[in-house]
């Protein structure tokens, strides 16, 4: 089992934010741990060279939104009935959101960060830019991301169905270790899927493999053989767990195959690109937190492990 002793949710008081809040309270719950409220109060700094851009009482104004952010949180948690758990509460000041999220992720050896993510998609995506995504590539933990949903929230505790993508790599053997733990957690059914990304040519190129989503009988019988090979070696797991093969980009793939199945979770690994590289290539993980219909838990390829936490117990 997991050991998890220290869950973060971050909340801006919004709809999105407060569809999560149920997720946290649940797995802190669970695991028994405790549950770190935190709200960060962004606020461009004055000039305090130039007189025309103070702004006046900012201390008095600050501490008026302290007061209001402690409010809601209390507010918040009493709606959700007594905890069984410690709970502590923050506000922060800061420039940004996703730093004052990652400082305090660092500074209190946090175990999980679950957040809201709003799904933003397109040029307003990329004029905004999203906290959830800088959170979950640069988080020193796994984060599990909760998508806004028009129908409310969905159940925390009802998760049996979990989708777990396979690319072969060590990451996405650490994401099936802990997509094992957590179906165990949940009573949950696991499905295995691994996508052989279709490269797109321009027409004047030879054809290398069929398009059209199509993809060689020996190619599929080999991928199907290597998940059921990971498969062999967690003891207890094949009897609850399909695996699945497909052809085309894997993001796209990847969340149509989870809301074809009715997926509840989908547990994925972050290779934790930054700068350059993550500019040029992207990230798979991050097009599935904007475009998945369900949680998504990232486990990361760096960082804090909840089974070192274990092991140290």
């Amino acid at each position: 089992m997991l050991t998890i002793k220290r869950i973060l949710y971050p909340t801006d008081f919004s709809k999105c934010a407060s569809h999560t809040l149920p997720h946290a309270l649940y797995l802190a719950s669970t695991y028994g741990a405790e549950l770190h409220l935190l709200h960060a109060l962004v606020m461009h700094e004055a000039d305090p060279s130039n007189m025309a851009h103070r702004l006046p009482d900012m201390e008095e104004l600050y501490r008026i939104l302290e007061e209001h952010a402690e409010t809601q949180m209390k507010a918040a948690v009493d709606e959700h009935g007594e905890a069984g758990f410690s709970i502590k509460s923050a506000q922060i000041r800061a420039i940004s959101a996703a730093g004052a999220i990652l400082d305090y992720a660092a500074e209190n050896e946090i175990d999980l960060v679950v957040m809201g993510t709003h799904g933003r998609r397109g040029l307003r995506r990329l004029l905004l830019g999203s906290v959830a995504e800088e959170v979950v590539r640069l988080a020193p933990c796994p984060v599990l991301t909760v998508p806004e949903r028009q129908d409310g929230p969905s159940s925390p505790g009802q998760v049996e169905c979990i989708t777990v993508p396979v690319d072969f790599s060590e990451h996405a053997k650490l994401a099936l270790t802990y997509a094992v733990h957590l179906a165990d957690t949940y009573g949950a059914h696991l499905h295995l899927l691994h996508v052989v990304d279709e490269v797109v040519y321009p027409d004047f190129y030879p054809p290398v493999m069929p398009s059209g989503g199509s993809i060689t009988e020996e190619l599929r019988d080999q991928s199907l053989e290597r998940m059921k090979g990971l498969l062999a070696g967690i003891e207890g797991v094949e009897a609850r767990a399909d695996v699945h093969v497909r052809a085309g980009r894997a993001a796209p793939e990847i969340a149509d195959f989870a809301k074809e199945r009715g997926a509840d979770l989908l547990v994925i690994a972050s290779h934790g690109l930054t700068g350059i590289s993550h500019m040029l290539l992207g990230s798979v993980t991050e097009q599935l937190v904007r475009r998945a219909t369900c949680p998504v838990f990232t486990v990361k390829a760096f960082g804090r492990e909840l089974f070192q936490s274990q092991a140290n117990t």
